[in-house]
């Protein structure tokens, strides 16, 4: 698959000040992460690790702990950027190697009301499957994952 892959942005505003909307994202990922997206049997918690090189990780019952990826910039509260380590299958992989980039800025619109934009980079770097994720993704503006943060944020917000 060559680099003329396309990347995959989507956006939400939340009615959040921007340090709040970070601290949700960044702290409580399991509140907002889809229940679909998972590696481990029977979720316990994700963790993102709040510094470059950090992981993101989910645990199970069992106690088993998979990287989705790892922390490549952290500049709270206005950007995240985290490798995101999804091969065939929606299966894990467990480097960064053909990994793309999950990049999510927050930008503040005034100073109870927040942008945030997420955008799958790089998706070439995943290769043969490159064309398929990129399929996956790119459908109708804010998607899953950013609805469910959306209303994890009223929830919090209130």
């Amino acid at each position: 698959m060559s680099e003329e892959v396309p990347d995959v942005s989507k956006s939400v505003t939340v009615h959040a000040p921007i340090e709040q909307a970070f601290a949700i994202f960044a702290e409580k990922p399991l509140e907002w992460w889809p229940p679909t997206h998972v590696f481990v049997k029977d979720r316990q918690s994700i963790t993102i690790e709040p510094e470059v090189g950090g992981r993101y990780y989910e645990t199970g019952a069992d106690g088993e702990e998979i990287a989705w990826g790892t922390i490549t910039e952290w500049n709270p509260p206005k950007r995240l950027v985290m490798t995101w380590r999804v091969g065939p299958g929606w299966r894990p992989i467990f480097d960064d190697v053909k990994a793309s980039f999950i990049e999510v800025d927050f930008v503040a619109v005034d100073e109870n009301t927040t942008e945030v934009r997420l955008t799958h980079a790089q998706l070439h770097r995943h290769g043969e499957i490159a064309g398929q994720i990129h399929s996956a993704l790119d459908g109708p503006s804010p998607g899953e994952t950013l609805e469910q943060f959306a209303d994890v944020v009223r929830k919090h917000a209130a």
